[in-house]
């Protein structure tokens, strides 16, 4: 489904959380190295240059970490191109560059051989006990094993009340049933939508399965979905505009198998409501780009999701970090 990228901040070794000294000092580590007048390789040290040009600059930083790394180009000579388990049977191959001066790439090399299951503790990818003397990894051990990441922020003025009422619940409730039964499972809240000016609610994500959530709040009584909108006698409420964020990750994320889910509350709060009849074809078994359903299903359907990838007790520090890098 795609080549294996770096981002900028792997190029340059850097965790993003590094200082623009630490910026500048790592740029000129690997700069001595990989200069064509030193006998080095010119599209690795382009790439470098490049990654120097993005992230030396605080706004060309700021767009480049909400655009999730958008527009990266491929690892530098030496590298190996690879997809995510669920993109490719095959495991990964990992991409290095070294020399000295402490300039050293960044490893995706995955040492999965055996079936995991998503109850599995979770395993970090690249390995933390794997690290070269020295070598900054791309998040520090607290911040990956964090389950959750973020919060709902306030944004509009209209409705921002209900809103944040709203995707309250619907992390309270991945919180609590949700993220417990799957270690490797980590929630990012309050996200900015690639290539655009919106915001996604919350993702998810364990191993290489993405689930893009967002949430809607509606009477009682029975619904259908006809896989676009929810009719309830001659009302019809329309769910979150997903569709385009979630084509788009897929593109960001080529290694991943990405979804987008609605949670349907009810103003009663009981988890089985509203009921929801399903047109042919719409079920929210994963197997579409959006998937409705209310909180009771959907806590089981997204865990069955999530649980059923390749690698679902994995935490790919390089997918977690640049889904960081997009909250707002």
């Amino acid at each position: 489904m795609g080549e294996k990228f770096l981002t900028h901040y792997q190029v340059l070794g850097l965790s993003r959380t590094a200082t623009e000294r630490e910026v500048k000092i790592a740029y000129r580590k690997a700069a001595r190295i990989t200069h064509p007048d030193r006998g080095g390789d010119p599209a690795l040290f382009r790439q470098i240059t490049e990654a120097y040009e993005i992230l030396a600059d605080p706004a060309k930083r700021q767009s480049y970490d909400r655009s999730y790394g958008a527009g990266r180009k491929p690892s530098g000579a030496g590298s190996g191109s690879s997809s995510g388990p669920d993109a490719t049977s095959s495991s990964s191959a990992g991409s290095s560059a070294s020399g000295s001066g402490g300039f050293s790439g960044f490893s995706t090399r995955r040492t999965q051989e055996q079936r995991n299951t998503a109850g599995d503790p979770a395993i970090y990818v690249p390995a933390y006990e794997d690290l070269a003397p020295g070598e900054t990894p791309l998040l520090p051990r607290p911040t990956a094993a964090q389950p959750v990441h973020g919060a709902p922020r306030k944004r509009g003025v209209f409705g921002a009340a209900s809103r944040l009422a709203r995707e309250a619940r619907t992390a309270q409730l991945i919180m609590q049933q949700v993220l417990p039964g799957i270690p490797a499972a980590r929630l990012v809240n309050g996200l900015t939508s690639p290539r655009s000016n919106g915001y996604l609610d919350h993702v998810l994500v364990s191993g290489y399965r993405i689930a893009i959530v967002g949430s809607m709040l509606v009477p009682d009584g029975a619904f259908r979905w006809d896989g676009s909108t929810l009719v309830h006698g001659s009302r019809v409420a329309a769910p979150p505009q997903l569709i385009t964020a979630t084509r788009q990750f897929q593109e960001l994320f080529p290694e991943c198998n990405v979804t987008a889910w609605v949670c349907v509350h009810s103003n009663t709060g009981n988890l089985f409501e509203p009921v929801i009849d399903y047109a042919r074809g719409t079920e929210p078994d994963g197997s579409n780009t959006v998937n409705v359903a209310n909180a009771a299903r959907f806590v089981r359907e997204v865990k069955q999701f999530l649980a059923s990838g390749p690698s679902p007790n994995v935490v790919d520090l390089s997918v977690l970090d640049r889904l960081l890098g997009g909250m707002y």
